[in-house]
Order: C-alpha cells, then structure tokens, then sequence
C-alpha cells in the first residue's frame, strides 16, 4: 500500500517532493528527491530521555588514540584553515569531548555546547571562528533549523567542519549498520551537502571521505 506522504516535508531543505522507502525494522524512511537526504519518519525520534542514556552509553575517551586518529580526519583539514588565535565550538560534542581537547592542546579556544551534557546556552549568543559537528548532524531532529543556528553563530569567513557518513549509491541502505543506530535520524549525499551550502551561501570542500567543510 502506498504512503501517504503530503504531510511529510524533508527535514533539510523542508520541500514536499518525498520518495517512501517503505517499511524498515519497523520504521518508516524517506527520500528527498530535491536535497536527496534520507530520513526516518519523525513519529519514530526517541524520547529525550531514552535519547540521553543511548549517548551516556558512548565510551568516547578523550584521550584515547585511536578515537583521536579517527576525528583527526576533521581535525587536520580544519586546522590548515585557521589561524592560532581562532575561537571555536565543539557543537553536540557528546560526554567525551576528545575533538575539543585536541584543539585545547594546540592552543586553540574553544567553547563546548551539547544539549544534554554541556547545556550552556550561553555559547550560542557569541560568534565563533570556527565550529566542529563530529557523529553529530545525523542526530538533527530539524536540521534545516540546526544549520541556520549554526550560521548564526559563524563569524563571515569562519569554518564549519562536518563529519557524519555520506550515504552514496554503493551502499545498501536496508543493511546499513548506519540506518540502525536508533539515534540516527537524518543521513545525508554528497547532494544534500551541495544544497545546504547553495542554501546558506556557503563555500564547501570534501578533503575526505565523510568530512566536509564549509566556509561562511
């Protein structure tokens, strides 16, 4: 049986030109044939508190090397742009934040922001250099919204560095161990990322697989 899809709008660019991808242990996923981002029905986001103790359960120690070779994929790249005395926020940067403590180490300022674990809401009434989103934009319950604060917090020539897995054609959705981390909610192309930055007047490089940084 066919979807139902005209209350359904891409949680990305917010257009109504939506694909069912049907049925998919349990939930309901779509495709935006506009952006091209995939997302899953918001009738299946978990409870704020059942969403907490899933990240709570993440074992992301900061000082532990091979979690730092796995964001200096980011790291490296962002760095090359920015000058010493830039200011940055490590937004959604989780119960461990190791990408923070980096740029500590080497000098940088940096503010951390999280929803749950560092909730100052303070860090998002100031203008930033430079911001980093690891393992944190597939999560957006509204990611049009979250980029649009996310401008708002970049100072003109800043950098926003991203790092999430691209979903492309070589992978099979269905068994995509991606799709079923039950906190993840929104998966973006290489497209997606091209529209986001059309959308926001942004410069965007991809220095890698699965990072992809833009220049306000």
């Amino acid at each position: 049986m066919s979807k139902n899809l005209s209350n359904v709008n891409c949680p990305v660019c917010l257009g109504s030109e939506i694909s069912s991808m049907g049925d998919l242990d349990g939930k309901d996923y779509f495709n935006c044939m506009f952006c091209r981002a995939f997302f899953v029905s918001s009738t299946e986001h978990l409870p704020r508190k059942e969403e907490q103790e899933r990240y709570s359960q993440h074992n992301n120690n900061i000082y532990d090397s091979n979690y730092r070779k796995f964001l200096s994929a980011l790291y490296a790249p962002i760095t090359d742009k920015l000058k010493r005395d830039a200011r940055g926020l490590d937004y959604g940067c989780g119960p461990g934040p190791a990408l923070a403590e980096m740029f500590k180490e080497d000098g940088y300022i940096i503010d951390l922001y999280d929803p749950y674990f560092f909730p100052d809401v303070s860090c998002l009434n100031k203008k930033y250099d430079f911001i980093t989103c690891t393992e944190t934009v597939e999560h957006f319950y509204s990611p049009n919204k979250e980029f649009h604060t996310l401008n708002s917090l970049l100072e003109v020539g800043g950098w926003l560095g991203i790092m999430t897995n691209f979903y492309d054609d070589s992978i099979n959705f269905n068994d995509w161990y991606y799709r079923k981390d039950p906190t993840h909610v929104v998966f973006y192309t290489e497209e997606t990322f091209e529209f986001i930055a059309s959308m926001m007047s942004w410069r965007i490089e991809i220095p890698t697989k699965n990072v992809v940084l833009f220049k306000k």
